[in-house]
């Protein structure tokens, strides 16, 4: 029987008749500080799902594979099921966000080479630091999966710091998340959008990701509909 198996901030995730496929569905929701600021936002969802669907079928057609299957209707999209890590993949090409307040560093500083930090995916401990040996002390990944998790990461940073340059955006930092399939191989999971990542005018400099809605800097769907609409213009597949 089809039934529900996660209900995170973002999204849900159900069973199909397929066990070894899963039905996303993106929500019109916006959260912050790991939950504690939560708002509904219309038409969110849908916007998300248009640009997660668009990045990943740019990701495929680059050699990256992913999770991603299709798109089944505004807001849904079908997935490999995978065994999710937990652990959260920062790459930041600029300092901004907790980097910036951390080190004292202005934000808008770019790195000569991208700073790399993992995370513990953990809502209960506000989703901590940790570092390789701490991850395989306890057991999370191997040397080998951290290895090639990371050389992922770098390749999307490689693919999407110049796709976004020329759709007038900066990739400012990321977040991605890695699932293992039934025979091992690491593959990306989760999303890619302005919910994971920076992305700042490059003009501008203004904000054209959730950060709009952290610092409570103006309307959030209609930034990441213009998000998706650069993209549009950009990746033709």
């Amino acid at each position: 029987m089809v039934h529900q198996i996660y209900a995170g901030k973002a999204k849900e995730m159900w069973t199909t008749e397929d066990e070894d496929v899963l039905r996303v569905v993106y929500l019109d929701q916006a959260t912050a500080l790991n939950g504690k600021k939560k708002d509904h936002i219309n038409d969110k969802g849908k916007t998300n799902n248009a640009i997660s669907t668009l990045i990943f079928k740019y990701f495929e057609a680059n050699g990256i594979e992913t999770h991603f299957i299709k798109k089944i209707s505004d807001a849904e999209e079908l997935v490999k099921k995978v065994k999710i890590i937990s652990l959260e993949m920062i790459t930041r090409n600029y300092s901004a966000g907790h980097f910036a307040s951390r080190y004292g560093v202005e934000e808008g500083k770019k790195f000569t080479t991208p700073v790399e930090e993992m995370c513990l995916k953990s809502d209960e401990l506000d989703d901590p630091a940790i570092n390789a040996s701490q991850a395989i002390a306890l057991g999370i990944v191997t040397q080998a999966q951290l290895d090639t998790m990371w050389a992922i990461s770098r390749k999307v940073d490689q693919l999407l710091t110049p796709l976004f340059e020329k759709a007038d955006m900066q990739l400012i930092d990321f977040k991605l998340e890695f699932g293992t399939l039934p025979n091992g191989k690491i593959i990306l999971a989760d999303e890619f959008s302005p919910d994971n990542c920076r992305l700042w005018d490059t003009k501008t400099h203004h904000h054209l990701d959730k950060d709009v809605y952290r610092k409570d800097l103006g309307e959030l769907t209609p930034v990441y509909q213009e998000v998706l609409q650069r993209l549009e213009k950009v990746i033709l597949l």
